[in-house]
């Protein structure tokens, strides 16, 4: 279980409902996903675009809501809150009938129920601990997910879920129960950490690497000041963006969807593959 702890972030100053972490390259004023424009360097805001005479790369159409052309986010969002409800707002979660078929419990893990390194993205144990998960579900997720197409977010979602609950297999005991989403959320900080890694040299991506550099650095350390986290699906989900955001730079334009569905399916089932072959607390 884990609880994740974030900070506001700026609004785009075309879409002032839209939290967003992208900044024009050239003007530095915030923009969502929406605005954003591919340029030779960095990304644009329209405005500069303009000035500049040059062309939209990818289109993305304006958008009346944040979650507007992002229904994999809010689905993901829709889903943890039913469930949440079930299970009676988290009481007694692992005693609930939904609570015993969806937690990663490391022994069935290693008797063969492989998918539940991903079903505990639906359970969460208490409202603080939905609270957060979602809330940097909403904010970090539709500016991927618009991104880079739906199905490419669906996968990466689920990729650095099952990663997740891989390291906390590798690293945990046969008795550990994980439940929640937190794999899940730390792949999408490891995808915009390495968007930030990448522009480092420009004034965007250092204002990107202090914000989600001290975001990680807050979160790891809560482990050693708030007990029953899950550090490890932590460093896996992380990861798993991490490398997942890396190797979508290095698809192709011309088969940039079906790539970016392919890295993904990749990376969850490296997750898979890790749990059938490696005994639990292999690492």
């Amino acid at each position: 279980m884990t609880q994740d702890h974030t900070t506001a972030a700026p609004v785009c100053y075309r879409h002032p409902d839209r939290h967003t972490l992208l900044r024009c390259s050239r003007c530095e004023r915030p923009i969502c996903a929406s605005c954003s424009i591919d340029a030779s360097v960095g990304q644009r805001c329209p405005e500069c675009i303009k000035e500049e005479g040059t062309q939209r790369v990818i289109p993305t159409g304006s958008k009346r809501t944040r979650t507007s052309g992002a229904p994999a986010t809010t689905t993901f969002v829709a889903l943890a809150v039913i469930f949440f409800v079930l299970t009676g707002f988290g009481r007694n979660l692992v005693d609930s009938s939904i609570g015993r078929a969806l937690a990663q419990v490391n022994f069935l893990v290693e008797a063969g129920e492989w998918w539940r390194i991903f079903t505990p993205i639906l359970l969460h144990a208490s409202f603080m601990h939905i609270l957060f998960n979602m809330w940097a579900l909403w904010v970090l997720g539709p500016q991927i997910e618009r991104g880079v197409g739906t199905w490419p977010f669906v996968g990466a979602y689920l990729a650095s879920a099952g990663m997740g609950g891989a390291f906390a297999y590798l690293m945990g005991s046969p008795a550990d129960i994980a439940v929640g989403a937190s794999g899940a959320i730390f792949g999408l900080f490891g995808i915009w950490f390495n968007f930030a890694v990448r522009r480092r040299n420009t004034m965007q991506g250092r204002y990107l690497l202090r914000q989600i550099g001290f975001l990680l650095v807050l979160n790891a350390a809560l482990p050693f000041i708030v007990g029953g986290i899950a550090w490890e699906a932590h460093l896996g989900g992380l990861i798993a963006g991490f490398v997942i955001g890396e190797l979508w730079s290095r698809v192709p334009r011309k088969d940039a969807l079906a790539g970016r569905l392919a890295v993904t399916i990749a990376i969850g089932a490296l997750g898979i593959l890790a749990v059938l072959v490696l005994p639990v607390g292999a690492m």
